[in-house]
């Protein structure tokens, strides 16, 4: 009796998928046919020195930008060019540096809003109280966010993107103007949603980025220069030559 032939491998189908993706503006290369893939519940810092494209390409995937060229899939189906709302509705959750609250309401209340937008009320509640429990955030939870610190805001955001139940959520420069001690509990808490989340963050911060970080992708010149896991990529040569200023051949 002849053993059956097994069946091939199915292949998986990555999270998100950015194949040759390119944004000019004019005659200015700002992403140069870029390639990047993330899996399902994974972390993924892109990092580069200023100009370097990286904002450019984050803000193609939360629909800011229509690229110029090239694809953008998120489970399969192409999001590039695509408005904000839409990516979000897929299941893409996204938060930018400046916080987009509501400073007349409370903590829980903007966590609720954001919980409800497709949730039922009952549903919406207990999310909001799962969120702010695991954010560690319900000792602030009846004060209102105009009255809360910089840091606090944004861990508000971030608690309004986690009650949206996204399965990607996006961050942009998410220490930005915190101080050492805020910063050390944004990493944390990025780790603690990463547990159930893929997450992909844009950083310049490199202390941040060794505290968070798995694979890192560097961006230089519009390219990607560089992607490896976070040890590898600050040990290397061309890393430190392009935060230092100094040309570099990829």
């Amino acid at each position: 009796m002849t053993n059956p032939i097994p069946a091939p491998a199915r292949k998986l189908t990555p999270l998100l998928e950015a194949r040759d993706v390119t944004m000019k503006f004019g005659g200015v290369t700002a992403v140069d046919h870029v390639d990047l893939v993330l899996n399902e519940v994974e972390l993924r810092c892109l990092i580069g020195p200023n100009g370097a494209g990286k904002s450019t390409f984050f803000k193609m995937l939360t629909g800011q930008l229509r690229p110029s060229a090239g694809s953008i899939r998120f489970r399969g189906s192409e999001i590039g060019g695509s408005h904000a709302h839409e990516i979000a509705r897929r299941g893409v959750g996204i938060k930018t540096q400046v916080p987009n609250l509501f400073d007349g309401l409370s903590v829980r209340e903007n966590v609720f809003i954001a919980a409800a937008r497709r949730k039922s009320v009952a549903r919406a509640t207990a999310i909001v109280d799962e969120v702010l429990e695991r954010l560690h955030l319900t000792d602030v939870a009846g004060r209102e966010v105009g009255r809360l610190a910089h840091g606090q805001r944004q861990w508000v955001e971030l608690a309004t993107v986690l009650a949206q139940e996204p399965e990607l959520i996006l961050l942009d420069e998410p220490a930005a103007g915190m101080t050492k001690v805020e910063v050390e509990r944004t990493a944390q808490l990025i780790l603690e949603i990463n547990r159930t989340h893929a997450v992909v963050v844009v950083e310049h911060d490199m202390q941040f980025i060794r505290r968070i970080a798995k694979v890192v992708t560097v961006f230089y010149q519009g390219k990607i220069l560089v992607e490896d896991h976070v040890d590898r990529v600050l040990a290397d040569e061309r890393v430190r030559n392009v935060y230092l200023g100094n040309a570099v051949s990829a």
